[in-house]
């Protein structure tokens, strides 16, 4: 199955769902859950906006935690460092390992880390997943937000998707020639990936450049406007 935020986002539940709403809830959301420095809090919204993806907006959960996948393998490495490296404070275990340890404050730091992030992602994803790109920008656009801010919001997003489908057909390509039979061939695969996908990024961009300017590119993009409901 393959993701698609974008798909997804124009069918669910509460797509035609007032953008606004949702925009200022994520918002709210996100805040109250940064500023409340508790973890049975983040639990909480964690599991009522699991509960409003999932149930209300009718969206499959292996696109949810798709979703979440990406953000949480970050997510994890920086937990493995704060709880390791960072922190002082009693030991309460000790690795054998360069004198690495893990303390009091280093524990605390990692777990805390880890829940408010966790908190704060199905807040994100509730607007990201129910919410196609340009009623987002439309609201935006509509609460005076700078436009050079939203052409840049509207360009990253393009981007990402063509970073991805980059991937996605580089990937396909070295599976077709057996490039993740084994480890010693994975290894190969996975860094012959990551040299090439930067310069076939930065020629996508450039093809992306080129269309713009052929369509009469005047440095302002046009931010989609959904029409007025006729009485």
């Amino acid at each position: 199955m393959k993701f698609d935020m974008d798909y997804i986002a124009h069918h669910n539940e509460l797509t035609e769902f007032n953008p606004y709403f949702k925009l200022f809830l994520s918002i709210i959301l996100l805040i109250v859950t940064l500023a409340i420095d508790n973890l049975y809090f983040d639990v909480f919204i964690f599991v009522v906006m699991s509960i409003v993806i999932l149930a209300i907006a009718k969206i499959n959960y292996r696109s949810y935690l798709k979703f979440l996948s990406i953000p949480m393998a970050f997510l994890v490495i920086t937990c493995i460092f704060l709880l390791f490296f960072f922190g002082k404070g009693d030991v309460i275990y000790e690795t054998g390992i360069f004198g690495i340890v893990v303390t009091t404050d280093s524990f605390h730091y990692a777990v805390y880390t880890f829940m408010r992030v966790m908190g704060c992602l199905p807040c994100l994803g509730f607007l990201a997943l129910t919410t196609p790109i340009a009623k987002v920008l439309n609201c935006l656009r509509t609460l005076k937000v700078p436009k050079i801010l939203i052409e840049i919001a509207l360009l990253m997003y393009n981007s990402i998707f063509i970073f991805l489908n980059e991937i996605d057909t580089m990937q396909k390509a070295q599976n077709s020639r057996l490039g993740y039979h084994s480890y010693w061939t994975s290894f190969k695969s996975l860094g012959a990936l990551a040299s090439t996908i930067f310069l076939r990024s930065l020629d996508k961009s450039e093809t992306l450049q080129h269309s713009l300017d052929s369509r009469g590119y005047d440095g302002e993009l046009p931010v989609y406007k959904p029409r007025k409901m006729e009485e």
